[in-house]
């Protein structure tokens, strides 16, 4: 039996004598089947042919990404916490190398993922840390390909952590799409680490909101509006999106605010690129 991992989107599913039929992930209106139909590979095979960068990409903040580029090609953040450390999203290849080098950081007291697109390896990270839970919100339950009694599945609209972290969410791309609050990033001034949940565009001076990034369906005024309510009460001064170099260092809060209102005013005709 093996646990298949699918490639367009790095989704592993439970074990199966065979490849599954379908992903239903990559199915869905938000991902795609790539052109040459959907394929299949193992964790195994990607140890073999894949290894993963791991780099700071703040004080008390790791990145953890593959390469070569696999799937969706997300990273997850390894976020450093004096009650223990958070993982942040997940990425599908864990390997020898990768376990000694996060344990050698503190190792990982749970993980917590944005949204579907994310959950990847998720199941694998928690075994190699002792069983991990994984916290997922309720509402994006179906999308769980390979379910275990590790996943603690969090209902409602915020979910208290240690430190004074929480799980925040916002909805718009998935029902249940959520950012994590980190006070103490940036020495206090605090941080969200939002997946593409809300992306940070390339300029790193604006993000952007849609319902499908491959697909470039875009989300109602009504979704990007309830997102910048759900964080409007938590202090930060950076945003960290789902890849390298998307990430918005000093005022962030007001790059949230004007990225809204362009959104919006793009939405209803109002905006004529000033």
């Amino acid at each position: 039996m093996t646990c298949f991992i699918c490639v367009t989107c790095g989704t592993q599913f439970t074990d199966s004598a065979r490849e599954p039929e379908r992903c239903p992930v990559c199915e869905d209106e938000r991902q795609y089947v790539g052109q040459g139909g959907q394929r299949w590979t193992t964790l195994e095979a990607l140890r073999a042919t894949h290894r993963n960068h791991i780099e700071a990409e703040a004080d008390g903040l790791l990145g953890i990404g593959t390469e070569p580029a696999f799937a969706i090609n997300e990273r997850a953040l390894l976020v450093h916490s004096p009650g223990g450390n958070l993982l942040w999203d997940c990425i599908a290849l864990v390997d020898d190398d990768t376990v000694a080098r996060v344990r050698e950081a503190g190792g990982i007291r749970a993980i917590a993922i944005s949204h579907p697109h994310y959950y990847s390896g998720m199941v694998e990270w928690s075994r190699a840390f002792g069983d991990v839970p994984i916290l997922l919100h309720a509402a994006d339950r179906e999308w769980v390909m390979r379910d275990s009694s590790v996943i603690d599945y969090w209902d409602g609209e915020t979910r208290m952590l240690w430190d004074g972290m929480t799980l925040v969410r916002c909805g718009g791309h998935f029902a249940g799409g959520t950012v994590a609050h980190v006070p103490h990033l940036h020495e206090g001034r605090g941080a969200l680490l939002t997946g593409d949940v809300i992306q940070v565009a390339m300029d790193n001076r604006h993000v952007g909101f849609m319902r499908s990034f491959p697909n470039y369906i875009p989300l109602s005024a009504h979704a990007v509006r309830g997102i910048a309510t759900a964080v409007a009460s938590y202090p930060f001064e950076a945003i960290h999106g789902a890849w390298w170099g998307r990430s918005i260092a000093f005022d962030a809060r007001a790059a949230l605010a004007r990225s809204v209102d362009r959104y919006v005013a793009a939405l209803e005709g109002a905006y004529d690129g000033a």
